[in-house]
């Protein structure tokens, strides 16, 4: 039987210039290096806008530049209100605003809430006592009588969630890195500094910000431990994360008020937005609509279909799950898992029509999407040697899970330059050979590269209201096809993705008269076929229909 579903049109209430936008994510640390270290820096992202804006994307998400050591990359944050003077200064960044919105670009940056570096001074205040200013900034706890930690909670990297603190006889909450220490959120002090750092950025012109990790907000005041997950595998989860049920050190209901306070900072600059990273963990789908409301986020970023397997099933019960579609930020692909390109992509299939079918597919997708740098090159993930690589997380889980690296290798931007006109010095991650091809200067050359492809989707996506901001209704799976449509008004457009590399068949069953409407392809890919009895279209492998639904005179 088919899998169907039907989502409610956009409610208003909580509208904004995200709803219907499409995002460009730069992590600047791999984008464009202007000094010369290795390193990407903000000048080199001035130097990348006019690419970016060439997409015809509506603005850009810039990852962490802030001082920081790195442990993290960025997220380990220092100070909330400055650049890491190796990436550049505060004037640097205005710049980068200044020309970012020339090209009719918006900007957001992330706002990392829940935690900080152990470098940060907040926390060298916090540690050092327990009767300090910011003594309570953090969340501390006491030891259970026998010196262990106060409860079983883990780090999603690995390991007990608390580490010792001698110097206050305390341990202290990381719900990921050591260096990464949760801050208080209850704390009204700890909201108001938050609060300001928000001013501080948008008084210098952004536009909004990406939230990192919501979930993570708000836990269990009593300090109570997980129950143990139910696991039926024969073998245990590669991270012991996934050995429980997190129902106490995250996802607490109190996330609702902690969000309340930062809408109302940012509702006093007109036109600003509030972007919210949920993490994967199960009933996104109710709080998407705990969050998102007027009071809280304006959009959730998530990556519920990246976690997905690459079936139309999987993405049937993805949209279905939402409720809430209008309210979503869709990632295909991002810093933190493999690039879709070779997460997904089946065996045996032509690779240039695998991309066109992604691109497509972000382009008709509700809500807000957004894609991450190199992903309109359709790079593959990097395979990287054990000593090439940076990241914590895939140092501790080698060879079992290589990490983030191979998602955050440098952007080709030249082909025949040396480290693919990312910097003239060695890049602190390497630039695969795999990679030199893909180069952003081959592909302006190349008629029907990935990059082609992607700017005639995202053109598509804005000429279409239907696409950019209608309803999404009729979510169907019927084998390895996936079905929807999207309806502005009198305007219903049906959108057919064959997600295997077979040719497969979609009954239309009496949806009335069907205009083709043209999508962009590579070159020699076959389109869809109407049968001569208008009943049924021939899909071919890994195709794209998009048509006009007319009602039938």
């Amino acid at each position: 039987m088919p899998h169907t579903s039907s989502q409610s049109k956009p409610s208003a209430p909580n509208a904004s210039w995200l709803n219907g936008a499409a995002l460009y994510q730069i992590y600047p640390l791999s984008f464009r290096d202007h000094g010369g270290d290795g390193w990407g820096d903000l000048d080199g992202v001035i130097e990348g806008l006019d690419h970016v804006a060439s997409l015809g994307v509506d603005g850009v998400w810039i990852s962490p530049f802030y001082p920081s050591p790195r442990t993290d990359f960025g997220y380990d944050v220092a100070d909330h209100r400055a650049v890491d003077p190796r990436m550049g200064n505060l004037a640097v960044f205005d710049r980068l605003i200044e020309r970012a919105h020339g090209l009719g670009l918006k900007v957001l940056v992330d706002l990392v809430c829940g935690h900080t570096s152990n470098a940060h001074p907040w926390f060298v205040d916090s540690r050092r006592s327990r009767d300090g200013d910011k003594s309570d900034w953090y969340v501390w706890a006491d030891a259970k009588p026998d010196g262990t930690a106060p409860n079983n909670w883990l780090s999603v990297f690995g390991g007990a969630a608390w580490t010792w603190e001698p110097r206050r006889r305390q341990y202290y909450l990381h719900h990921f890195l050591a260096s990464q220490p949760a801050l208080n959120l209850h704390h009204p002090a700890v909201m108001d500094a938050l609060c300001d750092t928000a001013e501080f950025w948008m008084e210098r012109g952004v536009d909004g910000f990406r939230i990192d990790a919501v979930d993570f907000f708000a836990h269990d005041p009593q300090l109570r431990s997980n129950p143990a997950a139910v696991w039926r595998e024969a073998e245990p989860p590669l991270k012991p994360f996934a050995l429980q049920q997190h129902v106490y050190d995250m996802m607490h209901p109190a996330i609702g008020g902690i969000l309340s306070r930062l809408r109302g900072t940012v509702e006093r600059y007109p036109g600003r937005v509030l972007l919210g990273e949920l993490s994967s963990q199960p009933g996104a789908g109710q709080r998407i609509a705990a969050y998102c409301t007027p009071q809280g986020l304006h959009a959730a970023y998530t990556l519920s279909l990246a976690k997905q397997p690459f079936s139309a099933r999987g993405f049937a019960q993805a949209l279905s799950a939402a409720g809430r579609p209008e309210s979503i930020c869709w990632s295909l692909s991002n810093h933190d898992v493999e690039r879709a390109a070779s997460r997904w992509l089946p065996a045996g299939a032509d690779p240039q029509s695998f991309n066109a079918l992604l691109a497509m597919l972000a382009a008709a997708l509700p809500g807000t999407v957004c894609l991450y740098q190199g992903e309109e090159l359709a790079l593959p993930n990097a395979v990287l040697e054990q000593h090439q690589l940076r990241d914590p997380f895939g140092i501790t889980y080698w060879p079992d899970f290589q990490g983030r690296d191979g998602s955050r290798t440098p952007m080709p931007w030249r082909a025949a330059e040396p480290h693919a006109g990312f910097s003239a010095a060695e890049p602190w991650l390497p630039v695969p050979d795999a990679h030199l091809d893909l180069a952003v200067d081959r592909q302006e050359r190349t008629a029907g590269s990935p990059l082609a492809v992607w700017r005639a989707a995202l053109s598509l996506r804005r000429d279409l209201e239907a696409l950019r901001a209608g309803a999404v209704t009729a979510v169907e799976e019927h084998g390895d096809l996936l079905s929807f449509e999207r309806v502005s008004g009198e305007d219903r457009l049906l959108a057919v993705f064959n997600m295997a590399d077979r040719p497969a068949e979609f009954a239309l069953r009496g949806r009335g008269e069907l205009e083709d409407l043209p999508v962009p392809r590579v070159p020699g890919a076959l389109p869809p076929e109407l049968t001569a009895d208008g009943r049924t279209l021939v899909m071919p492998p890994l195709s794209v229909f998009l048509g006009r639904l007319r009602t039938a005179s």
